[in-house]
């Protein structure tokens, strides 16, 4: 496993960013942080922590959960389900589609805890756990400061707080109210990233799929990200010249729906001009799914190809009762796609 242990040291996900907000007419939009300064402090994190973004392994068949508008409090149940659904399916990575929590110190304190805990239950069940410190000190047993965690693909060798948990969101409309951006970017760091799943035989990768998160929480991409986005910042170049191969499959991950919910007139959230600019370039990026939300409804389109879904509210003041708010997407080893809903009840965990 040399050869992908030391690719995954150099396959880092780039990074880059956005522009103006704007009022959302659906839901109210007040923000701080502008979707530039968001872009700019993205941007510098990426700077000094580019080998924290690892890519993931793979040996075959895949699959993958996304939720969405979780808008979490003080109740973390559907965080927690959706978890323990993806931890027990063996999802490879979990995707979160915006309006994570609402903007309140103690909801993305409740937030962090439950994705901490989780983490846990995920290194536990994927992750050979080393202890290193003395045997005989109960307080270093307890600590999670005394273990390594390695790696059953790669063999490369984590502390706790470094183990590159697979939990992809991308910011929402809420998470940056009242200067919210600044809860979600401590414990998110980015707003607008890219990621590659390699499938593995042996030593050798034999296929990569692209993951491009995007930041749409002002209702526009804005002048930077649509620069970046021009430039090629998150076309996927850079993975295909490391990994020697193409890429294979593309799913995109964004908050703001682009088509109203049981039409395909387009939303009047982002401005016409980028909605034009999003579908022309999901189309160069050759992607297969784009996942949406915002809306709280369910929606699902296929236009020049891709298949646009957009996903209904997982939270539980929003649908108290029990129903089908995730995505399950199974990627199989000869590259075919498809997907189904994932039910979520009204348990606590």
């Amino acid at each position: 496993m040399n050869k992908i242990k030391y690719t995954l040291l150099a396959a880092v996900a780039a990074i880059a960013f956005t522009s103006c907000d704007k009022v959302s007419p659906i839901g109210v939009l007040v923000s701080g942080t502008g979707v530039e300064d968001r872009v700019k402090m993205s941007s510098e994190y990426y700077e000094g922590h580019k080998f924290e973004y690892k890519s993931l392994i793979t040996d075959g068949d895949y699959t993958f959960l996304v939720g969405a508008d979780s808008h979490l409090t003080t109740d973390d149940s559907r965080m927690a389900e959706m978890l323990e659904i993806g931890l027990d399916n063996d999802d490879l990575f979990y995707a979160h589609l915006g309006d994570i929590a609402d903007t309140k110190a103690e909801y993305y304190i409740t937030l962090e805890n439950v994705i901490n805990r989780y983490k846990k239950k995920w290194a536990d069940k994927n992750y050979e756990k080393v202890f290193i410190g003395d045997d005989n000190n109960p307080e270093q047993v307890e600590s999670e400061y005394y273990y390594l965690y390695e790696d059953k693909h790669t063999n490369e060798v984590y502390t706790y707080d470094y183990l590159p948990y697979p939990f992809y969101p991308v910011v929402g409309n809420h998470d940056i109210t009242h200067n919210g951006w600044a809860l979600w970017s401590n414990i998110f760091h980015s707003s607008f990233y890219q990621v590659a799943v390699m499938v593995v035989s042996g030593d050798d990768i034999i296929a990569f799929d692209h993951l491009i998160f995007l930041d749409s929480a002002s209702g526009t991409l804005g002048r930077e990200q649509v620069k970046l986005i021009e430039e090629g910042i998150l076309d996927g170049q850079e993975f295909e010249k490391m990994f020697g191969i193409k890429i294979r499959n593309t799913f995109i991950f964004s908050h703001t729906n682009i088509f109203r919910p049981r039409s395909v007139e387009f939303a009047s959230t982002f401005p016409r001009e980028e909605m034009f600019f999003l579908l022309d370039r999901f189309a160069k990026w050759n992607a297969n799914i784009v996942f949406l939300g915002h809306v709280h409804k369910w929606d699902e389109q296929v236009v020049n190809g891709i298949q646009y879904l957009t996903l209904d509210s997982m939270c539980e003041e929003n649908n108290p009762e029990p129903g089908d708010y995730l995505v399950r997407v199974k990627c199989k080893a000869d590259g075919g796609i498809t997907w189904e809903h994932v039910h979520m009840n009204t348990r606590k965990y």
